[in-house]
Parts: C-alpha cells; sequence; structure tokens
C-alpha cells in the first residue's frame, strides 16, 4: 500500500543536512550513469501553469515525478514515487521542493566555494530562500556572516529576523560576499560582476525561465568555471547561460555539470581567486533522492498514512 505523507511529516522527517547528503548522492549517482531525467513541461491554466518533471534513481531503485501547480496566489506540489511494480508513496512537496533546491546550492558550496570562505549574500527574501541559508550553513558550517537583501524592507527585516542574516542597504552589499546566491524571479539581473570580490562562488538559483536573468554578462566574463546542473534543461531554461551563449560571451562547451565536479571528473576551482558559476533550474533526481530518504525514514518511524 502506498504511504502518504503530509507537508508537516516532510519537515518532520529531514534537516537541512540530511537534504544536502541526499541531493549530493544524486548528484553522484548522476554523474555514475545511473539517473534518467524527463525536463521539466509547462501546461498553462488560466492564471497559471501546471508543471511536470520526472527522473528514475537506477541506484535507489526508485522513480517518481513531480506535479505542480502555481499562479500569482501560490503554487501546490506533489511527488509521486514508485518501485518497478507499485506506487510507493505521494508525497505534499512544497517542504520537500524547498529543501531539494536549497540542498542543491548546499553541494555547490561545499564543493566549489573557497577553502576560506565565511561569508554568505543572499538576494530574496521569498519562500525558497530561507532553506538555501539553512542548507549552504549545513554544508560550509564555517560561515559566520550571512547578509541578505530584497526591495520589500517589511520582507526583508522578517527573513532577516528567521535566519539570522544581516539586512543589506542594497543588492551590491550581499553581492559582496564569498557565497553568493540569486532566490528570485527576476527578469533582468540582480548581481552584476562588478560587485564581485575575488574567489567569490555565485550561485543563481531563483531564474528557470529563457525570458529571466539573475546575473549579468560581466559575472560570465570574470567567472573561470561555469557550470549548471544539467545542460539539456539549461539550454532551454537558463536564461542567465541562453543570452551570455548568444551574445558571444560564453560558449555551451565551457559550461559543465556540477556532478562532474561531484565525482572528481573535473576540478572546479583552481585558485581560491576564482570566480565560479552555479546555475541551478532544479531537477525531479533530487525529488526522487529526497523524497526516498523520506520516505525510509517515515516508513521506520511509522510516519504517514497508508492508502
Amino acid at each position: 500500500m502506498p504511504l502518504y505523507l503530509h507537508e508537516s511529516d516532510v519537515a518532520a522527517l529531514v534537516t537541512p543536512a540530511d537534504a544536502v547528503d541526499a541531493v549530493e548522492g544524486s548528484f553522484r549517482r548522476m554523474g555514475q550513469g545511473e539517473i534518467e531525467i524527463a525536463p521539466r513541461r509547462r501546461l498553462q491554466l488560466a492564471g497559471g501553469s501546471l508543471a511536470d518533471m520526472a527522473a528514475s534513481d537506477l541506484g535507489l531503485g526508485i522513480a517518481g515525478a513531480k506535479v505542480y501547480a502555481a499562479s500569482a496566489e501560490g503554487a501546490a506540489f506533489v511527488v509521486c514515487l514508485f518501485n518497478s511494480s507499485e506506487l510507493v508513496a505521494v508525497i505534499e512537496a512544497n517542504t520537500l521542493g524547498q529543501l531539494r533546491t536549497g540542498a542543491a546550492s548546499g553541494v555547490a558550496a561545499r564543493h566549489l566555494a573557497k577553502a576560506e570562505a565565511r561569508s554568505l549574500g543572499v538576494i530574496g527574501c521569498g519562500y525558497q530562500a530561507e532553506t538555501q541559508v539553512e542548507c549552504i550553513r549545513a554544508a560550509l558550517p564555517g560561515l559566520e556572516r550571512v547578509v541578505a537583501y530584497c526591495r520589500t524592507p517589511e520582507r526583508l527585516e522578517g527573513f532577516c529576523g528567521r535566519v539570522n542574516a544581516e539586512p543589506a542597504e542594497g543588492h551590491s552589499e550581499a553581492a559582496e560576499q564569498d557565497v553568493v546566491v540569486t532566490i528570485t524571479s527576476s527578469r533582468d539581473p540582480v548581481v552584476r560582476g562588478e560587485w564581485l570580490r575575488a574567489g567569490a562562488l555565485v550561485i543563481a538559483a531563483g531564474a528557470n525561465h529563457p525570458s529571466r536573468r539573475e546575473l549579468d554578462n560581466v559575472v560570465l566574463e570574470r567567472a573561470a568555471f561555469v557550470c549548471c546542473d544539467w545542460l539539456e534543461q539549461a539550454r532551454t531554461e537558463s536564461g542567465d547561460l541562453i543570452e551570455p551563449v548568444a551574445a558571444g560571451t560564453l560558449d555551451w562547451l565551457e559550461v559543465h555539470e556540477l556532478h562532474e565536479v561531484v565525482t572528481g571528473e573535473v576540478q572546479g576551482r583552481q585558485s581560491d581567486g576564482d570566480v565560479i558559476v552555479f546555475k541551478s533550474n532544479g531537477l525531479a533526481s533530487w525529488d526522487v533522492a529526497l523524497g526516498a530518504e523520506v520516505v525510509r525514514r517515515a516508513s521506520e518511524r511509522g510516519v504517514g498514512v497508508q492508502l
């Protein structure tokens, strides 16, 4: 019988550190050829859209799909997991999605931040931003300072209170840190290359549409190493890479995938002075990996409802 898990179950069963480990394992299996991914699809709804994305993780023996509806009023997410012959679980997946997106940034920080990274800058204070901070802190326990910025003072104050961050006066102050995360839906760049300090790791985790950008071309010009989560999806979704490639600032041949770094196939950072970029669009394989870990723990602890 399949297991049904509520949002509260997911939050109680895994921590940000657990999520980072689960998603890092997914990247390793991706590098070993054990994962197949179906790119995200979007269908129009009145006032919003319906999206689906799927992956099969042969290493875990689990496949799954995430389906979600999104509009200006909010979003609803569900992940369904299967083994070879049956439905294993149905998971309410807002919390799961927040954690897996933050966890991917944590994996990038673990493998690409300079050794002495001590500060994190966050641009964006929406529902995905808190887990960015939590997961990167889990991946980089030496962080001493978090600086955050968003355009709405009330939201910024609340966000800083919840994650113990310092409010920045503008985009540039948040971008002048050792690790910089953008987690916005902006159509125009929110980080300029001249703001970055030497050695910065820039994680662009918000925009996943070809018409939206969080980084300007100078960020890519300064980058010694550029990677994404999956090239096939980046070529259709990542305005942060598509437009610089079209402008001749970047070539797709220069863009690596993060799993190459995680498995040691490619060395991402050559020196502490390198500016590094990771473009995160979001993969269903992360949902499958973290979902499988949630289900494993739920089964051990007798959590959830049998359908």
